[in-house]
């Protein structure tokens, strides 16, 4: 199907609070969960966390909806002598909290383990000794009853549509980017007035399969419902047909014909993407292989007239715009 026969329909997003509290006067919330998210077993060197703060009594409560991050502020200063910046997590809790009533909020932390390198002029380039993340490794060391300071919320885009029922979903992560995708189907399918009649389709993409983040969760979405859909991108082990592993990208492209593209190309289809940003370089290519670019991304006249084969990371990133129809979070 070309361009110019996809009529998409305009998805119409809620308004949202943003920043109701900044980061200038964070409130205090408490953790009341904190558990392992990865499988045992493991392969790879993460370390993944979920964890629940408790933001009952603050302006906070009941203001977070799926597809948002909240912020946390790190106690202590930096290098500088200042106190720490303001880190934002998606987050993984639905509209109405982990608790039904918007008072606990959840996220899906990772700890940053890694060596020195330079980052500016006047960094010592032999310096490698092992570095921490600071927010990261701080929320994942808390313990249940902690005080920990909380901003937010932030984001206005990376959000399901008002009508959920009008549009079908295909959501493509790596990694903790999965957390929102825990909301919007939290939202989707737990919500009060009944499970969406809507086709889902969550794609996560890991390493190993011990990395799949809340697999359990979305094992028992499959089962449950014929229109929830979970599919898997292991990239560094073998498929049970004795193939190579796929990134998210492969994945989409092998299934397209069959599941993806019925989707993609009619009026309903909405595509979110979250991780890292890699992921969404193939799907541009692949978007435009299959003629759907004027769908969902705007291209430049810088690029317009270049072999999609062609498109380098710099140009895309340039060049290469969302539309209404895909949102995008990657870092």
């Amino acid at each position: 199907m070309s361009d110019d026969t996809i009529t998409a329909s305009m998805p119409i997003f809620p308004e949202v609070k943003m920043n109701i509290v900044t980061p200038k006067a964070p409130v205090t919330g408490t953790v009341v969960k904190s558990e392992v998210c990865l499988k045992g077993g493991r392969k790879s060197a993460g370390f993944v966390r979920h964890v629940e703060i408790d933001v009952s009594g603050t302006p906070l409560e009941g203001q977070c909806r799926a597809g948002q991050s909240f912020g946390i502020v790190a106690p202590g200063v930096d290098a500088n002598g200042k106190p720490h910046k303001v880190r934002l997590y998606s987050l993984a809790s639905p509209t109405c909290g982990e608790d039904g009533e918007g008072k606990v909020i959840s996220t899906t932390p990772k700890r940053v383990i890694d060596e020195f390198t330079p980052q500016k002029d006047g960094d010592d380039p032999e310096k490698h000794e092992l570095f921490l993340g600071v927010c990261s490794n701080y929320v994942c060391d808390l313990q249940v009853g902690d005080k920990v300071q909380v901003t937010g919320p932030s984001g206005k885009r990376f959000l399901l549509p008002v009508e959920h029922d009008k549009h079908d979903y295909i959501f493509m992560a790596t990694g903790t980017g999965i957390a929102p995708f825990r909301s919007m189907c939290k939202d989707l399918f737990e919500h009060p007035s009944g499970p969406t009649t809507s086709q889902v389709h969550v794609v996560m993409g890991t390493p190993y399969t011990t990395d799949l983040l809340y697999d359990e969760f979305f094992c028992e979405l499959e089962e449950k419902y014929e229109n929830f859909h979970y599919h898997k991108a292991v990239s560094r082990e073998k498929q049970t047909d004795g193939s190579r592993g796929l990134y998210v990208g492969q994945l989409v492209g092998q299934k397209y014909d069959e599941v993806f593209g019925p989707i993609l190309s009619s009026d309903r289809g909405l595509m979110y993407m979250c991780g890292l940003v890699g992921m969404q370089f193939g799907i541009y290519q692949l978007f435009a292989e299959k003629q759907i670019t004027d769908a969902y991304m705007t291209i430049k006249d810088e690029l317009k007239d270049v072999c999609f084969s062609d498109w380098d990371r710099e140009q895309m990133r340039r060049y290469i715009k969302p539309t209404h129809r895909m949102m995008v979070e990657v870092y």
